[in-house]
């Protein structure tokens, strides 16, 4: 991925943040479902922001949020010593819903036909899918390609932030409407790198 490379970066503003919560002795699992709340108070969010654009900052908020949960869940779980199977898959699981939540309110509320919607959604899920399969194989998590999860919330904060600046559409659809688009196209890319990689892997 493209932001995956910022990844070490990230991880040492996070470490000490992760410390302090884990010596509170709050649970990585409670982490990760608060992040799952801020990722469906986004996806309503989103639902809202395409009559009342000021809604899109809200969503900012949650998405961010719900990042940075998502992020801190893993690093609490190893500085606890807790990290499981069990919490990684609960952590894959409320990432996919997580996902569903925020795309799917960003084309429920009209940014972009359903068609659209649907096709980005289910490629998103394909990327996600692609890279657990791989691990399943055996050859580790695969994170490769243009469009990991991480390019996507990027993606969306900034294009969230440029529709409550200009909110009228642009070509045909809002900027939210375009970053769907977006997402879309380059899921579809990163589902054939994937495949491409796993591939020459296996």
């Amino acid at each position: 991925m493209t932001i995956d490379a910022l990844r070490p970066a990230a991880t040492r503003i996070l470490d000490p943040v992760a410390i302090a919560i884990a010596r509170r002795r709050i649970s990585p699992n409670s982490l990760s479902i608060a992040s799952f709340g801020f990722a469906v108070l986004a996806g309503i969010c989103f639902y809202f922001s395409v009559e009342r654009p000021y809604f899109a900052l809200a969503a900012i908020l949650f998405v961010g949020l719900n990042s940075a949960f998502d992020a801190l869940d893993g690093a609490v779980a190893r500085y606890l010593r807790t990290d499981s199977k069990k919490g990684d898959f609960l952590d894959h699981v409320i990432d996919r819903y997580s996902d569903v939540f925020i795309i799917c309110g960003m084309f429920f509320g009209g940014h972009v036909q359903w068609q659209i919607g649907t096709i980005t959604i289910i490629l998103v899920l394909l990327v996600s899918y692609l890279g657990t399969q791989a691990q399943a194989l055996g050859i580790g998590r695969f994170y490769g390609g243009i469009m990991g999860r991480a390019d996507r919330l990027v993606l969306i904060l900034v294009a969230s932030l440029a529709y409550y600046i200009y909110s009228e559409p642009v070509l045909g659809y809002t900027m939210i409407g375009w970053c769907i688009i977006v997402i879309g196209l380059g899921s579809h890319i990163t589902t054939i790198q994937r495949m491409g990689s796993i591939w020459k892997r296996l």
